[in-house]
């Protein structure tokens, strides 16, 4: 197999195991062991205040209550009975529950559940008891707090911005419990917790924050792609090892951490708890067969509250669209440590995190996704520019000496030593670098698995147009011939749904071989002939973002190549005989 022939099929290769295969295997095999799994506890003990904190696992969990559903309503509309505070901003629309004192109706306005105008949008939060329910809640834990069903009452009716609401409950021997939840940005509530004693004995209690969960969602955890329990425990990522298959396969798992923040994710969206960054807490994932339901919390250390005295702590939630702009922006404002990685750019995050900000900048100037990302092909073909040329100007050459080279194949062919020899003395003598195509290739591909994850992932992708057909760059190309472009009233299977674009991709493919000089043998003739059409059905079940930006890479691929096949257009001549 010719050299250039060899890069070409070398590509292929580390892309498809760079795309398909790494993450599982780095999943597998290279993630840090997980700790040892907590003992189940019918209820948790709280640790006295001047117990030593453990390095990781604490003497015991965290005594969080459990958030277990107060009703089993059939229907979100009898789930909303009962006192709330409505809850109205730009971004979010939807309520707290009183009883228990839980965030858990939420609507994200500037999302849509599907591409329809009359789609409503995404409900990221639902009342226990439904089986869809997921919330968050703040209280207090210890003797004399409020219990997990209390009964609060709010100083307003409305929460909105500007609008902070202040639910408060009482003890019967008079100590005052009080949660002030105000908007600080778009899907970021702070979280202002205060007890006043008016008992007269010293209260010691613990706030907390929790997220609930029933079931997994409509999402499931993959190779590529985190759903579940996520969280930065003293500076690490945690996610493989507190997902929802290990939690219901080794029980609990507590951690303690200075900063970090907590919580579960989906795809798109996420729901997380961001303690008080100065101080240590105790955190704990767990899942509860009853119901079916997740739940990770965190809890603070105890404080002391003599008679008379008052305490206060603060935290945030985040509750909404996994927005880039809106993820960093919470992280330098509380100065959360890898608050991004709620975000599952993954192994490539580093070239990946630049590569949407490029995107952004060109979809500001555009005002189109698509035409962000062929700005992002031409702008990543320029910085490698010098070395594709010497990469086709070596095949291109390559092309030109392909008569004498393969003279010297059927010359020496029962001489391979000879046959290498003089081969080499050609590439020397005419300055072809056989291996100039490694490198262009070697950085193309986490460019591209890197822009496959952020079309991915990307939230601001998500529903966004290129033209005519191309409604959702983040979605497969939905125009297939298979069913006449949509005629016929059928969809064809996803690995059969040959879109526009994919059929593109394989003739551009096809182009980009018919450059390259031609394989010296029949086995590689087939190989490349075959290979565009594979990769039309390869490449067909990804995004049209994908497919536009191998596309576009494509094209740009060919005009390079036929310019240099002009300039080293006449073959060269074979050796003369007997030489």
């Amino acid at each position: 197999m010719t050299s250039d022939n060899r890069n070409l099929l070398l590509a292929v290769v580390l892309m498809t195991i760079v795309l398909f295969g790494w993450p599982l295997i780095a999943e597998r095999f290279l993630m840090p062991a997980p700790p040892p799994a907590s003992s189940p506890a019918s209820q948790p003990v709280s640790k006295p205040a001047s117990a030593p904190a453990a390095p990781q696992a604490p003497a015991a969990s965290p005594s969080v209550p459990e958030a277990v559903a107060t009703s089993t309503p059939k229907t979100l509309e009898e789930a909303m009975t009962g006192p709330r505070v409505a809850i109205r901003t730009p971004h979010l629309k939807g309520s707290i529950n009183l009883v228990g004192a839980r965030i858990d109706d939420l609507e994200l306005l500037d999302h849509r559940q599907s591409l329809g105008a009359d789609a409503p949008p995404v409900r990221l939060f639902a009342p226990s008891g439904l089986p869809q329910g997921y919330f968050a809640g703040f209280g207090w834990t210890g003797p004399g707090a409020p219990p997990a069903n209390a009964t609060w009452t709010a100083d307003s009716g409305t929460l909105a911005p500007d609008r902070p609401v202040t639910l408060s409950w009482q003890s019967p021997e008079g100590a005052i419990f009080r949660i002030r939840l105000s908007i600080e940005d778009n899907y970021l509530l702070s979280v202002r917790q205060t007890v006043e004693n008016g008992t007269e004995e010293t209260l010691a209690v613990r706030p907390y924050g929790f997220v609930n969960r029933t079931g997994t969602g409509p999402e499931t955890d993959a190779f590529n792609l985190h759903v579940g329990p996520i969280a930065v425990i003293d500076g690490t990522l945690k996610e493989g090892d507190i997902s929802f298959e290990k939690l219901r396969e080794r029980g609990p798992q507590s951690f303690t951490t200075t900063g970090g923040w907590l919580g579960i994710t989906d795809k798109y969206w996420l729901a997380a708890l961001i303690p008080d960054q100065s101080q240590q807490v105790e955190t704990r994932f767990q899942w509860s067969e009853a119901g079916d339901r997740y739940q990770t919390d965190f809890v603070a250390p105890v404080q002391q509250v003599p008679p008379g005295a008052s305490a206060t702590a603060t935290s945030h939630l985040y509750a909404g669209a996994k927005e880039v702009e809106l993820i960093n922006r919470a992280a330098a404002r509380i100065g959360i440590p890898l608050f991004d990685r709620a975000l599952a750019w993954g192994w490539f995050w580093f070239i990946a995190q630049p590569i949407f900000w490029l995107l952004d900048q060109f979809h500001k100037l555009f005002g189109n996704w698509g035409l962000a990302i062929i700005g992002l092909t031409i702008v990543v073909r320029i910085i490698l520019f010098p070395i594709a040329n010497k990469q086709y100007a070596s095949m291109a050459k390559m092309k030109v000496f392909a008569p004498k080279l393969k003279e010297i194949q059927e010359k020496y062919k029962d001489d391979k030593v000879r046959q290498q020899q003089e081969i080499m003395e050609i590439y020397k003598k005419e300055k072809i670098n056989p291996l100039a195509g490694c490198l262009p290739i070697l950085l193309q591909i986490p460019i591209f698995y890197a822009l496959y994850k952020t079309i991915l992932i990307a939230i601001e992708i998500r529903h966004q147009p290129l033209a005519a057909w191309i409604r959702d760059l983040s979605a497969p190309d939905p125009l297939t011939p298979l069913n006449l472009f949509g005629l016929l009233p059928f969809d064809p299977p996803g690995f059969l749904a040959i879109g526009v674009l994919p059929i593109l991709l394989g003739i551009t493919m096809w182009l980009q071989f018919r450059l390259n000089p031609a394989p010296m043998d029949d086995i590689q003739k087939t190989v490349f002939a075959w290979m565009p059409w594979i990769f039309m059905f390869v490449m067909a079940p990804f995004a049209a973002g994908l497919q536009l930006y191998w596309i576009i890479n494509n094209i740009i691929s060919i005009g390079q190549q036929w310019v240099l096949n002009r300039k080293y257009a006449a073959p060269a001549p074979a050796p003369a005989a007997g030489k």
